[in-house]
């Protein structure tokens, strides 16, 4: 690998301007595709082959109308007024014909038609329905029910307007995330110490985020792609993109300020670090597609999406970037006198021991013992939280304080109950006779089920044999009651089929919302297996040895414990969501834990990688484990610093977003990257490998003869350069 990318380089520096070429027209073809053939997002959460799903299918064709998005139109009187009186019932019904003449609308409810007027009398609500999913509901015809929302108000009620229309946010950029490029940028420039530097590195990084973007938006006319998706892409691109430019073009920097020629610089930077870069970006693809094996197709495209984005980055890297650097020739040698130029000049020295990094080591690995088990001991006292983890989707429950369809969602819940806001369909079918009496059979069934509010009769699809029976639960759509009543619902119904030959199948957001849940909960397990599994393997191909990829899957877990321990705390539990901005409270994200791994996973060996193969060649030079240990970190420390901090402040940059889908996830990225990068790498490996020592490096013969060599520290370069090149070769 590292001759290929050797070679890759040379050739990307010498045909700069062609590279620079073909990443500018492969740019601009797919901003062309994107403006001309660029459909919509879609955020509809599907499991294929559960019971909500089929029935979900089935009513598409028979009722259309449930199936579709829907809106609702809160109305409030005013203290001391009941909203069932005039004036008040006059504003209602030219609510109702307002919401009639918006576009896309199908039907429009009459709230005392369907019993959707509170016990008190004070607020009533207007139900509105679409046939079309809320993905492509336009906005005028949101706008329309806003106005009349609007016009309702003048006449004296409280409005606002919620529903699952709200459900689709789109693409959120805003200035937390420009304020986050920003500091990566000067992160960037206080490692290099290098304006040009600096610049190069987020340039490169943002052409390999446009053109994964770009891609992905491309495919929207053809593949249902989430906004999540394109927001989890851009996270992911804009932080590996800067890491793993930064890891090449640090060891590219040292070179130069060694004497070696900006060609070769280049060339022997992109077949060592670019080796690593490339390893790393390979982790963290697999995990991500690996996500495709659930079956559940928003999650498939947002893990292959990701992964698409982490793949661009990775090209940019190590094509992109030793083309850039053609163009800036020795002008990125550290310039003398200057602290790069320092560090550079005692980069293979014995010297280099004074450096922050290494003091951080010497005195971890000083005391092992009592480093191990407080790190350790630390990790796992964040990591208690977890064991209250509990998995959901979120509605507008989730959604940001003053927002209209949080105070829709609000006050239903105050003046209704919070069931009203996540009801249950529940579809029958019968093989001969009426729909509707089987439909009334059901419903008598389920009334007397634990947690049901209230059932309201069958209603008829175009299918005579056919029914929908509406449930309303006491508890709401993320409780675990509502869960447990789908599961009572499902039992009774395969009694009433038993008994009667009524199919009964739950349906509706709710339930399909529980079943992705319920999914992705059964393959939590058996995806961290897949994971650690992978780790592993992967590593000890790397590395050679046993004991190292076992302390690192072991860090891996304790780092994604510690994570999703602080996710429970703050967006479970409430600790500091005043303070943090967080609007709500209640289950996790469903997806969020597997995000988390199969991103933390890629990250967590790419810091692996930098970290524990310069001690490898330490120790391969000098068979001192413990001195390895110290010279092997005390360049890659800086690195890895520089690069955890550029991904925390990206990933913390998406935070501030009013989404509550992409806060909790962003949160945990950040504080999963910090908890990795300085915790497990930085402090808990020195003093694993300082406590096991030479045995850190043991591998069977047998072994160690059938596993591949991938040469990721290019030792193969360092064989094969002369005499004069290859001390500038430095550890990762």
């Amino acid at each position: 690998m590292a001759v290929l990318l050797h070679r890759l380089g040379l050739s990307a520096y010498r045909r700069r301007k062609t590279v620079l070429a073909v990443w500018l027209v492969l740019l601009a073809g797919l901003v062309t595709c994107v403006s001309v053939f660029g459909g919509k997002l879609d955020d509809r959460f599907s499991v294929p082959g559960t019971e909500s799903q089929r029935a979900l299918d089935t009513l598409s064709k028979t009722l259309p109308a449930t199936s579709g998005a829907s809106a609702q139109i809160v109305l409030t009187a005013p203290d001391g007024r009941r909203i069932t009186h005039a004036p008040y019932t006059t504003v209602i019904a030219r609510t109702i014909k307002a919401a009639e003449e918006a576009p896309q609308v199908s039907a429009v409810v009459d709230p005392r038609a369907a019993g959707a007027v509170s016990a008190d009398h004070k607020t009533a609500i207007v139900q509105v329905q679409y046939t079309v999913p809320n993905t492509e509901v336009e906005k005028s015809s949101l706008h329309a029910l806003e106005k009349a929302a609007a016009a309702a108000e003048k006449d004296g009620l409280t409005t606002s307007v919620g529903g699952s229309v709200y459900g689709s946010k789109g693409v959120e950029i805003g200035p937390s995330e420009i304020i986050g490029v920003l500091v990566a940028m000067l992160v960037l420039f206080v490692t290099f110490g290098s304006l040009l530097a600096a610049g190069m590195s987020l340039l490169t990084a943002l052409v390999g985020v446009a053109a994964g973007l770009t891609g992905l938006l491309a495919l929207t006319p053809v593949v249902g792609i989430s906004s999540t998706a394109v927001t989890l892409a851009l996270m992911l691109g804009l932080a590996v993109g800067i890491d793993y430019v930064l890891f090449i073009l640090s060891r590219h920097r040292q070179q130069l300020a060694q004497g070696t020629s900006p060609r070769e610089s280049i060339a022997l930077a992109n077949g060592t670090a670019g080796s690593a870069v490339v390893f790393a970006g390979t982790t963290v693809i697999i995990a991500l597609a690996a996500l495709s094996i659930i079956g559940i197709p928003f999650l498939t495209t947002m893990g292959l999406g990701a992964a698409a984005a982490v793949l661009i980055a990775v090209l940019a890297a190590i094509t992109l970037l030793p083309a850039i650097a053609g163009f800036a020739g020795d002008r990125l040698t550290p310039k003398a006198g200057t602290r790069a130029a320092h560090r550079a000049r005692h980069a293979a020295r014995a010297a280099g021991e004074s450096s922050h990094g290494a003091r951080w080591v010497k005195r971890v690995v000083s005391k092992p013992l009592l480093t191990v088990l407080a790190a350790a001991g630390v990790l796992i006292a964040l990591a208690l939280p977890a064991t209250d983890l509990r998995l959901s989707l979120p509605d507008n429950g989730s959604a940001a304080h003053g927002s209209t369809e949080r105070t829709a969602y609000d006050t239903i819940s105050d003046k209704f109950g919070p069931g009203f806001n996540g009801p249950l369909l529940v579809l029958t079918d019968v093989k001969s006779g009426s729909g509707i009496q089987a439909g009334t059979h059901v419903a008598r069934k389920l009334e007397g089920l634990k947690d049901v509010k209230a059932v309201l009769p069958p209603q008829a699809t175009s299918d005579p044999t056919q029914s929908v029976v509406t449930v309303i639960p006491k508890s709401g759509p993320e409780s675990v009651g509502t869960d447990q009543l789908v599961r009572d619902i499902r039992e009774t119904g395969s009694h009433i089929r038993q008994a009667t030959g009524t199919s009964v199948a739950v349906t509706g957001t709710t339930a399909v919302n529980i079943d992705v849940s319920s999914r992705l909960g059964d393959s939590l397990l058996p995806f961290v297996a897949i994971v650690v599994g992978l780790s592993l393997i992967l590593l000890m191909i790397v590395f050679r040895s046993l004991i190292i990829p076992v302390k690192a899957a072991v860090g891996f877990l304790l780092s994604v414990g510690a994570s999703l321990g602080l996710v429970v705390a703050l967006f479970k539990w409430g600790w500091l969501a005043d303070l943090l901005g967080v609007p709500h409270t209640g289950p996790i994200v469903s997806f969020l834990p597997i995000i988390l791994i199969g991103v933390l996973f890629g990250l967590a060996m790419d810091y692996e990688v930098f970290l524990v193969s310069g001690m490898r060649e330490e120790w391969a030079h000098t068979g001192d484990a413990h001195s390895s240990i110290v010279k092997g970190a005390q360049h890659s420390v800086r690195v890895v610093t520089a690069a955890a901090l550029i991904m925390f402040t990206v990933f913390a940059g998406f935070f501030p977003l009013d989404n509550p889908i992409i806060k909790p996830i962003a949160f945990a990225l950040a504080v999963g990257v910090a908890i990795d990068a300085f915790i497990v790498r930085m402090t808990l490996v020195p003093a694993v490998l300082a406590l096991v020592g030479r045995h850190a490096w043991w591998l069977p013969a047998w072994l160690d003869r059938a596993l591949p060599d991938l040469d990721i520290e290019g030792a193969s370069l360092q064989k094969a350069a002369p005499a004069d090149q290859k001390e500038p070769v430095l550890t990762h």
